[in-house]
């Protein structure tokens, strides 16, 4: 068993989509990135590599080349739990937190969860939204952060 921690931030910004997890959530603004800029799912696909010790999401998909450019992060998170099964790992379980001062989050998380569990073959997702609580930068709603540890074993 070994165990990896992903984490992401993006700004939000105006006249983009903000898609969380891979689901489209209705918000007045999105999150600025190379791709969807999917904060939660680059955030899992930055655990299961770090636990297969495969890297980061930058070594698979920089931010220069541009096939990612608004390319699907959950399209990417495939891609990248093909190559964690490839070196010999199946992902266990993953446990996430998105930290937001908006929009509201619980809503949604049933069906990031979902979305997640297709990408990662497992089940075992689990989803929290945090509020800043005013502080800071994501608590000024500049922005939106993602935490996520998860398990993978050898297979």
């Amino acid at each position: 068993m070994r165990v990896g921690i992903g984490y992401d931030v993006h700004p939000l910004v105006a006249g983009r989509p903000l898609v969380l997890g891979g689901v489209l959530v209705e918000h007045t603004s999105g999150l600025e990135g190379h791709s969807d800029a999917d904060v939660l799912t680059h955030a899992v696909i930055d655990a299961v590599l770090g636990a297969a010790g495969l890297g980061d999401i930058g070594r698979l998909f920089p931010a220069t080349d541009p096939r990612f450019k608004d390319a699907s992060s959950l399209e990417m998170l495939a891609t990248a739990v093909q190559a964690v099964r490839a070196a010999g790992f199946r992902v266990v379980n993953v446990d996430c937190t998105v930290i937001a001062q908006e929009p509201r989050l619980s809503p949604h998380l049933g069906a990031m969860a979902l979305k997640l569990a297709v990408g990662l073959e497992t089940g075992n997702v689990n989803i929290k939204g945090k509020s800043p609580e005013g502080l800071g930068a994501l608590g000024h709603g500049d922005g939106i952060a993602a935490q996520a540890i998860a398990a993978v074993e050898e297979v």
